[in-house]
C-alpha cells in the first residue's frame, strides 16, 4: 500500500459521502427531530453499515454478486422497500413542538435507520466494487485491504457526524425545526422517488 493509493481512496470516499442522497436526508431528519446527539448516532451507525460493505467488497463481494445475482436483487428490493417506508413516514409527519430531549427509543431508531440505510443501499456495493477493483489485487496484503475499508468507514462517519453537528447549532436548528414537518414531507417525497427509481432499475 502506498500513500498515493490511500489518498486516492480518501478522496473518492469523501466525494461519495458528500454527494446528496437519501443518507443525507436521513441524517438531517434525525437531527431536526432529535437534535445533535440523535443526528450523530445516525451518522455513526450509517458509517458502520458502510464499513461492512467496504470490508465485504475488499474480501470478495464482487465474486458473490457475480455468482449469486439473486442476492444483489434481494438487496435492491430490500433497499427500495426501506426507502419507501421512510418516505411514507415523512409524508405523514404533522406539525408538532419538538422536544430536544432525546429518548432512548429515539436514539435506537436513529441507530437502526442509519445502519439499515447503509446496508440496504445497493449503490454502496456498486461503489466499493468499482473503487476497490481498481486498487486491490491478488498481491494486495490483507492489512492494506482492511485499512482501505476502515478509511471508507471513518470518512463516512466523519462526514455525517459533521453534518449533524453543523445543522444542530442552536441558531440553525431552531429555525429549521419550525418547518421540520414540511422538510420531513419533502424528504419523504425524495425517498419515495429514490425507491421507485431502484425498483424500476431492478
Amino acid at each position: 500500500m502506498t500513500l498515493s493509493i490511500w489518498l486516492t481512496v480518501v478522496s473518492i470516499c469523501l466525494l461519495g459521502a458528500m454527494s446528496p442522497g437519501p443518507s443525507l436526508a436521513l441524517v438531517l431528519k434525525h437531527t431536526l427531530n432529535g437534535g445533535r446527539q440523535q443526528g450523530m448516532i445516525t451518522g455513526i451507525f450509517h458509517g458502520l453499515g458502510v464499513g461492512i460493505y467496504a470490508v465485504l467488497s475488499v474480501v470478495g463481494l464482487a465474486a458473490v454478486i457475480h455468482n449469486l445475482p439473486n442476492v444483489f436483487i434481494a438487496i435492491q428490493w430490500g433497499g427500495a422497500l426501506f426507502l419507501a417506508w421512510l418516505g411514507f413516514q415523512g409524508l405523514r409527519k404533522k406539525a408538532t413542538i419538538i422536544n430536544p430531549q432525546i429518548t432512548v427509543n429515539n436514539a435506537s431508531n436513529a441507530a437502526r435507520d442509519g445502519f439499515l440505510m447503509a446496508c440496504l443501499n445497493p449503490k454502496a456495493a456498486i461503489f466499493f466494487i468499482a473503487l476497490f477493483s481498481q486498487i486491490v489485487g491478488p498481491e494486495t496484503p490483507l492489512i492494506a485491504k482492511f485499512i482501505y475499508a476502515f478509511t471508507a468507514m471513518i470518512i463516512d462517519m466523519g462526514w455525517y457526524v459533521t453534518v449533524a453537528w453543523l445543522f444542530s447549532r442552536p441558531k440553525w436548528l431552531s429555525g429549521l425545526q419550525r418547518y421540520s414537518h414540511w422538510l420531513e414531507r419533502i424528504f419523504g417525497i425524495i425517498l419515495i422517488a429514490l425507491a421507485a427509481k431502484i425498483i424500476v432499475s431492478a
